[in-house]
């Protein structure tokens, strides 16, 4: 099995600017993408009306909020919120070095979906950078528990992710996603899955300050009835699961290297993502870094990578 794109860490070819809505500010809001240097990895910077700006590396002890979406930072009036739609995209296309400049605190959230970012970094192309990726290869189990959700990483020759969720909802129920993870799959299996929530939560989440931009063109919204409200319907019969799939992906993509294992859930949601990779991030026995075994690397199996020496400055560290 292949994992990611490359032996070596990527960047894009140029920049690429999107604009958008915040879901929960519902204030205009622009991103660029900007290349970076190979061991920069992915960098947050949020610019203010005064000319100053705030950085966050994209990486697990950076995380603030969890509760309704992936925060960096922990100030309410410096973060930046909303990243996992951002997080998925990137690590779906194996991106280790990359500038995402933002004018506002949370990122557009388009369409509900990873799609428009996917569809913006294959419009200006990916480079090699000719540098060696290295990956976090699972080689235990970690698991942690919150009453009847759970969340775990196991070993695995690859990148798999089993997602399952259960909802009391009759239109939702109980479903699942199971795969390996590639960009292919990735864009053609969950990148188009959209955001969704209930009509009898909006009313609560305006008066709280949340979902102030959020709408039909950006959400799956369900009725008080259990009907779909959007008049286009479901892009997928389980475009639920797909999508608590897809945060799972860029949730995971804190770890500041993409893994080599499997990551399963029931349950789940961004707080436990969270907590399930700082689970597995805390445990050194957990896991190990690797590179693939020769500079002519491109396309390598899973099996193939070789461990690194630990003591050097890990992917995730500030």
């Amino acid at each position: 099995m292949t994992v990611g794109l490359l032996g070596f860490q990527t960047t894009i070819a140029a920049p690429v600017t999107l604009r958008g809505i915040g879901v929960h500010s519902g204030a205009p809001v622009g991103i660029t993408f900007q290349p970076a240097e190979a061991g920069t990895g992915i960098v947050f910077t949020r610019s203010f009306a005064d000319g100053s700006s705030v950085e966050y590396k994209a990486i697990s002890s950076q995380v603030g909020n969890t509760d309704l979406c992936t925060v960096l930072g922990t100030s309410a009036t410096r973060s930046i919120a909303t990243i996992e739609h951002v997080m998925a995209a990137l690590y779906a296309l194996g991106i280790d070095n990359i500038m995402v400049e933002v004018d506002g605190g949370e990122m557009p959230i388009m369409d509900g979906s990873s799609y428009p970012f996917i569809e913006a970094i294959e419009q200006v192309g990916i480079v090699n950078l000719g540098i060696k990726r290295r990956y976090i290869r699972v080689i235990k189990p970690v698991r942690i528990d919150n009453g009847a959700s759970w969340s775990e990483f196991r070993p695995y020759d690859g990148t798999r992710f089993e997602v399952e969720i259960d909802f009391s909802s009759p239109l939702i129920g109980r479903q699942s996603w199971k795969g390996d993870l590639t960009a292919e799959t990735f864009k053609s299996e969950l990148s188009r899955a959209r955001t969704f929530g209930f009509m009898r939560d909006v009313e609560r989440l305006w008066a709280a300050g949340y979902a102030l931009g959020s709408s039909l063109e950006n959400s799956v919204v369900i009725s008080d009835d259990d009907a779909v409200v959007n008049v286009e319907g479901l892009r997928f019969t389980d475009e639920f699961v797909r999508h608590k799939t897809l945060d799972a992906v860029g949730d995971l993509a804190l770890a500041g290297a993409q893994f080599i294992g499997c990551y399963r859930s029931y349950r789940g949601g961004h707080k436990m993502n969270a907590n399930a990779l700082k689970a597995l991030l805390n445990d050194p026995t957990a896991y190990e870094l690797v590179e693939a075994p020769s500079s002519r690397a491109s396309r390598v199996r899973a099996g193939e990578f070789v461990p690194v020496s630990m003591t050097e400055r890990a992917p995730w560290s500030a």
